[in-house]
């Protein structure tokens, strides 16, 4: 039953998280008042907020004003407990379990907001910096050296990168929001995991980005959020990516 129990809590959490990814932005309470339209401003009962399936029985629509509602909620909430049951499954227990659902829960919602605002929030990635290097004190897979060292790469690596560009091109690339992701990231998988997420999120962005300019005629000029990409090589570092490091620094080892 634990896979089970895990992808429904997920699912519960991902309803949560849409009320972050919303409110967030717009600096309102993530707590009152409760769920509401946003076009008519009707409280949304019980029934009508269940994960996923009130969706699809609503057919995507508000139940009073039948304004649309976004397939972003049923995505997130999918998202959310597809995550959980894969944390569970490489877990040791229930903290480290707990500790990494938190940092992937957060990371999903960097990322939303970062691709409808363009910003990642300071009131999670701040906060997150100290309390991964706090869980690295009770985590198996980490050590508070590792912690620190995740946190003093994952910034300067992008401190460094912003500097150059800037210096280059005289325009700003990426953001001091992605700097204390990095750090965030860092925080809690270490420094192999920054390192790890930078390098990922980098050529996943560049593929991307070569594909924008191809299909829809993008310049260098127009800019896509570097957040997501970020937290996606976190996620992958975090649920197998840690291994395929591990065994690539093996092959640089002197025998």
């Amino acid at each position: 039953m634990g896979p089970v129990i895990v992808f429904l809590f997920g699912l519960i959490v991902g309803s949560f998280l849409n009320v972050c990814i919303h409110r967030i932005p717009r600096s309102e309470s993530v707590l009152f008042p409760p769920s509401h339209c946003p076009r008519c401003s009707r409280r949304i009962t019980w029934r009508d907020n269940i994960p996923v399936l009130s969706f699809l029985l609503l057919g995507g629509r508000c139940r009073v004003c039948r304004e649309k509602i976004s397939p972003r909620y049923p995505l997130v909430e999918l998202l959310t407990a597809f995550f959980s049951i894969g944390i569970f499954l490489i877990s040791s227990g229930p903290v480290e379990y707990l500790v990494y659902f938190i940092f992937t829960a957060a990371l999903i919602v960097i990322s939303f907001i970062d691709l409808q605002h363009r910003i990642v929030p300071n009131v999670i990635s701040i906060p997150g910096i100290p309390l991964g290097f706090l869980a690295s004190f009770f985590l198996p897979r980490i050590t508070w050296v590792d912690s620190l060292l995740g946190i003093l790469l994952g910034g300067g690596i992008i401190y460094l990168v912003i500097a150059v560009y800037y210096l280059f091109t005289r325009r700003e690339g990426m953001g001091a929001g992605d700097l204390k992701l990095l750090a965030m990231i860092g925080a809690f998988l270490g420094w192999k995991g920054a390192a790890f997420s930078l390098v990922s999120g980098a050529l996943a962005g560049s593929i991307l980005g070569l594909a924008l300019i191809l299909v829809k005629g993008w310049t260098r000029r127009d800019q896509i959020p570097f957040g997501p990409f970020l937290s996606l090589g976190a996620a992958g570092f975090l649920l197998g990516g840690a291994r395929l490091v591990d065994w690539y620094l093996s092959i640089l080892r002197p025998v």
